[in-house]
């Protein structure tokens, strides 16, 4: 059994490789975890002798196919746990995180599948990220950024990539929530802001780092 410390450590060092697509350093561990990079790789080392991860000092580390495996349970208890904190007791999306990240550490199998049965089977937490599987397996979702789309081009809301609440409170004063379709009208040339077409009625500016952080699919129907 892990400490819950060495989850948050495999969960982060997930999410930090699948960001960027590389072995994740003892430096941006410690910025992501607010701690110092000798504690960073104290840890590194206890997770290396229990064959969690590959890593060697001054090397990127990435997670043995067990390292994975053992994350994507945290993060399927986490992300699960969001869903029930919305759906069921009527939590808003921006206040479930910091909830879900201590009932992520609850273990039973029993009462994840049960909590996964009595939600009817989730597949995306109210952020709209995907679910891991029962069996580990995180499904593939093809989303871009919203600061990537062309003007003219028609998406609809599917995602978001930063999970504060300030962030998430403002996207909901604005509308911006999930499922909502938007038309990009104009992308400013000087700070790359967006106006986008809500309704027949309703038309928006969006900064630029609001683009970046929102996760669309144009292929909704």
């Amino acid at each position: 059994m892990h400490s819950f410390t060495e989850e948050n450590y495999l969960k982060t060092i997930y999410y930090l490789s699948a960001r960027h697509q590389a072995e994740v350093t003892t430096n941006s561990l410690a910025e992501m975890t607010a701690t110092k990079a000798a504690s960073v790789s104290d840890m590194l080392r206890k997770l290396s002798e229990k064959q969690l991860i590959h890593y060697k000092k001054y090397q990127g580390v990435r997670l043995t196919e067990e390292g994975e495996r053992q994350a994507l349970r945290v993060i399927r208890r986490h992300r699960l746990w969001e869903v029930f904190l919305v759906e069921k007791l009527g939590f808003g999306w921006d206040e479930v995180h910091e909830m879900a990240e201590e009932l992520e550490h609850i273990r039973s199998e029993e009462l994840v599948e049960r909590l996964d049965s009595f939600l009817g089977y989730p597949q995306f937490d109210p952020h709209g990220d995907p679910i891991p599987s029962p069996a580990g397996q995180m499904p593939q979702v093809q989303y871009r950024k919203l600061s990537d789309v062309p003007v003219g081009g028609e998406v609809q809301v599917m995602g978001v990539l930063e999970h504060s609440s300030e962030f998430l409170q403002h996207l909901d004063k604005t509308g911006l929530t999930l499922g909502c379709r938007l038309r990009i009208q104009e992308i400013n040339g000087f700070d790359k802001s967006v106006a986008v077409q809500m309704s027949p009625e309703k038309s928006l500016f969006i900064s630029n780092e609001v683009a970046r952080n929102l996760l669309v699919s144009e292929n909704q129907s």
